[in-house]
């Protein structure tokens, strides 16, 4: 028995080591055949080969293609959601008409208690909020109003519009570029999650709330399934934040609990700034004119106007060419050694002397911070300083119409200048103060979002009139960029 046990014992080893061991020579050929230039090397990677084509056809069966052109958004797939306040409703009620169009619009207009109306103002839907008095609000600062504002988005969801896309927040205050809202939203797949917004130009109010949240007055837009999310679970949502201040800091919030970050959009304008708005508006951003916000606490955008009118006169502009609506392009004079930007359908502005794209594409600082100080470190972004000196200040043309001129497809815009007092300059040059009238000539451009973004070029073109300069303005030529060209006539 004891022999037996150990003629087993040494046959069940053998067996084992066989298994654990490789075969040497075994293995040897195995490698042999992964070199390159192997006959049998050449074969297996054939196979292989075969067996990944095979599988990536068994793929694409089964999961869909992504799908990368853009979406089909319009208009009519847009709900916007606007927050009103009774006691201001008769002077905000004006900024709602410049942009609002009838048949054509969707949405609603949500105040805190019933407000007289009429039909033919050519208004949306008024309706009132619901009650809220059940939600806590401990923040000392605020108003409880910030509660009911905040629900607007899941009370419009409510309401069942069908064939709903995207809902677009904003204020009574807020005017929006419609058609540039559609073509911003137009990125985005809107069966998924999407926040939309941007942040505050003020860096200290992005410190106070946050530089992930979409600021309620610049708008934002989200998303139907994203809406529907939000309702399920805001008002919980809403009682676990009574210490906050506002509505849109409660949404980032709620939106912070869903997972779903800000895609930045810049084109949705806060404006968390006092004074002029010119520096801002004429060095505007690569990006679509969405919205405007804050109109009351800032100078009318043109000159001589008041608030509301001067946003007609710009949306005057928009229905020409909304998607270049206030789009910088930048060239020279190089026979008078001028530097010039246009921001397109709004003004025009000429400087003596050469400065550099790098420089005319900061904004100047014609406004005031959030907290009324001259504090150039208390902006979200770079900007320069107003020039003091009597030969550097720019001469400022504001856009006074636009016309398409079918003939030659093209728009055709006059601005003005803008004739003020202003110190002598003793520079020994041409001085722009004897041009009187700009003529912007332009072609329309649909499709300029669906490329990359790039700034527009522009021209000085030759002039029968002294009084009068003629710009071209339109897409880059290939090798063309933005610098003072010496003795090679008009720039």
């Amino acid at each position: 028995m004891a022999l037996l046990y150990i003629l087993y014992s040494n046959v069940l080893l053998s067996s084992n080591n066989q298994k654990e061991s490789p075969d040497i020579p075994n293995l040897s050929t195995k490698i042999e055949t992964t070199l390159p230039f192997n006959d049998s090397s050449t074969k297996i990677e054939k196979s292989l080969v075969h067996q990944e084509k095979r599988q990536d056809r068994r793929v694409d069966l089964d999961q869909p293609v992504p799908n990368y052109q853009r979406y089909d958004t319009e208009l009519k797939h847009i709900a916007f959601g606007i927050a009103a306040s009774s006691k201001l409703w008769n002077i905000r009620k004006q900024y709602i008409k410049t942009w609002w169009r009838p048949r054509e619009t969707r949405g609603v207009v949500w105040v805190d208690r019933k407000v007289a109306t009429n039909r033919y103002e050519g208004l949306p839907e008024i309706r009132v909020s619901d009650d809220t008095s059940k939600f806590k609000y401990t923040n000392k600062q605020g108003s409880r109003s910030a509660l009911r504002i905040s629900r607007i988005v899941s009370e419009t969801l409510k309401l069942g519009l069908k064939d709903i896309r995207w809902f677009v927040m904003g204020d009574d205050d807020t005017v929006f570029i419609a058609d540039n809202v559609v073509r911003v939203l137009s990125k985005y797949d809107h069966t998924q999650f999407y926040y939309v917004g941007s942040a505050s130009e003020s860096h200290i109010q992005n410190i106070f709330f946050s530089y992930a949240m979409a600021f309620g007055g610049g708008g934002f837009a989200i998303s139907y399934p994203l809406a529907q999310e939000l309702a399920k679970m805001q008002d919980r949502c809403i009682q676990r934040y009574p210490a906050l201040y506002g509505s849109d800091d409660r949404m980032q919030a709620c939106m912070a609990e869903l997972g779903v970050p800000l895609t930045r959009e810049l084109g949705f304008h806060q404006y968390d700034v006092y004074g002029e708005l010119l520096g801002l508006l004429g060095a505007h951003p690569v990006t679509p004119l969405v919205s405007l916000h804050h109109l009351d606490v800032v100078e009318p955008i043109f000159p001589g106007m008041t608030r509301p009118s001067a946003i007609a006169h710009l949306l005057e502009a928009a229905k020409e060419d909304s998607a270049s609506l206030m789009q910088q392009s930048i060239c020279y004079d190089s026979n008078r050694f001028w530097s010039i930007t246009v921001a397109w359908g709004y003004v025009v502005q000429i400087m003596r002397g050469v400065m550099s794209p790098r420089e005319l594409e900061m904004p100047t600082r014609t406004f005031l911070n959030w907290y009324k100080r001259a504090d150039y470190t208390a902006y979200a972004f770079n900007t320069r300083p107003v020039e003091r000196h009597p030969c550097q200040k720019p001469f400022v043309f504001y856009m006074s119409k636009i016309k398409y001129d079918r003939a030659r497809k093209q728009t055709i815009g006059v601005y003005y200048r803008r004739k003020i007092r202003s110190r002598p300059c003793r520079w020994k040059m041409d001085s722009p103060e004897k041009i009187d009238a700009i003529v912007i000539l332009k072609k329309r451009d649909d499709l300029r979002w669906k490329k990359s973004p790039r700034r527009d070029c522009c021209k000085v073109l030759p002039s029968d009139k002294n009084n009068t300069m003629v710009i071209w303005v339109g897409n880059c030529r290939e090798g063309e960029i933005s610098e003072l060209q010496i003795n090679q006539g008009s720039s």
